[in-house]
């Protein structure tokens, strides 16, 4: 059942932007193969388990089919994804599958070293991978292919300035400010944001919830299995239809340990757009930290625009502490004027460049942010689409088992 999980998925990415631009995908097929447990030192030199991921890459152009394979820990693919975040602000940049398991019924583990989370992770993480690879801009990151193909990919990271970059870009979003004409198509993809995270949640708190009472109603049904199977004991003629009935109830049990785990693969779909939620809104947040600076910048040069009449007209509108200290120990001289009349002419000019500057920023970053947002939006619909229709007959065959097992019982009866 697994593979059409993750089949589903990945045909969906290939053929989401294949005819955009250049794809990598078109030219290497790229696997997290396999997932492996390590113990080793960590920087401040204490032992730790941690966990590295196979990824494997071939090329499908030209003649190398030799498969290249390097091993990568999960906070290797965290600041991949935090370079993409800064390299390209107006871009939706795929999630990261969780770090560690969060909407979980109580039979799975939220421990992050359990065999069937880092299996499900193992999954996500190719998925990040195919979702950055079929993008039609990200796909030709020198860093991603650096990041597939070279051992030595993070010093090549560094050298971009990402860490300043980085830096001041964490400091810009946490930054607090307030856009005085925000940008209304912004405005409700965000709130649109908000409210795709609060579905989500809530609908996969809703299934954690069924899971729980699934489980219990499957595994009680091996309780049909034991009482039959003891009756079936102390009968002569009954006995046989019994015992048959007992092992068909038995196997009925057993089965909720297989949906349950591939129900899981479709929570993470679900849970893959509870964090893209989060991608979406940062791109907007980046807007608003444009639109300020924007607004920012047209202020100061109006500012210095009013300064400049002011002066040159020898009147003082608004209250200013030079203004009173003018008052009390006399005006200024013509030259002292001119020098100050000079100054502000160049900061004029200064700020006459910056607000063009900042106009140009802002309207690219909405061009290619946009752009970018159309093609989330078809590849969600697209997904989510495919994810509830595979949970519905999924459904609807775990029903038609259970409908199974009690022909199976009723015919076993009927043989008594």
């Amino acid at each position: 059942s697994l593979p059409s999980v993750r089949g589903t998925h990945v045909e969906s990415l290939e053929k989401c932007d294949m005819a955009e631009g250049s794809c990598l995908l078109r030219k290497m097929e790229i696997s997290v193969a396999e997932a492996e447990k390590r113990t080793g030192k960590n920087a401040v030199n204490m032992q730790e388990t941690y966990t590295v991921y196979l990824i494997e890459t071939s090329v499908t152009e030209g003649h190398n089919p030799v498969p290249d394979s390097l091993w990568r820990r999960y906070s290797e693919f965290e600041l991949l994804r935090n370079y993409l975040l800064v390299t390209y602000p107006f871009i939706v940049i795929p999630p990261l599958p969780e770090k560690r398991a969060e909407f979980v019924w109580h039979k799975l583990s939220a421990d992050n070293m359990d065999p069937d989370f880092v299996e499900r992770r193992r999954i996500g993480l190719e998925n990040f991978l195919l979702r950055v690879a079929s993008h039609p801009v990200l796909s030709s990151d020198k860093i991603f292919f650096l990041f597939l193909t070279e051992n030595g990919w993070k010093e090549a990271v560094f050298e971009t300035g990402f860490l300043a970059k980085s830096d001041s870009r964490l400091k810009a979003l946490n930054a607090t400010f307030r856009v005085k004409n925000p940008d209304k198509r912004f405005s409700e993809l965000k709130h649109y944001s908000d409210e795709l995270q609060s579905v989500t949640s809530q609908l996969l708190r809703v299934r954690a919830r069924v899971a729980d009472r699934l489980y219990g109603v499957y595994k009680v049904h091996g309780n049909y299995g034991r009482v039959f199977s003891e009756w079936s004991a102390i009968e002569k003629e009954m006995g046989d239809g019994l015992q048959s009935a007992g092992h068909h109830m038995d196997a009925y049990a057993a089965s909720v340990d297989d949906i349950l785990e591939e129900e899981e693969h479709y929570a993470d779909q679900l849970k893959e757009y509870l964090f893209y939620a989060e991608a979406v809104k940062a791109v907007c947040r980046k807007h608003e930290l444009l639109q300020y600076e924007l607004e920012t910048a047209s202020q100061d040069l109006a500012s210095k625009k009013q300064q400049q009449e002011e002066l040159a007209a020898g009147t003082v509108r608004t209250f200013s502490f030079k203004g009173m200290t003018s008052k009390l120990f006399g005006q200024e001289t013509p030259e002292q004027r001119e020098a100050k009349l000079k100054v502000l002419e160049e900061q004029i000019k200064e700020g006459e460049v910056t607000v063009t500057e900042k106009t140009l920023e802002c309207e690219e970053f909405v061009k290619n942010a946009w752009k970018d947002i159309e093609r989330f939006k078809e590849q969600k619909d697209h997904d989510l689409r495919e994810a509830l229709m595979s949970y519905a007959v999924m459904q609807i065959s775990m029903c038609k088992k259970g409908i199974q097992v009690w022909t199976n019982a009723k015919e076993c009866f009927s043989k008594m």
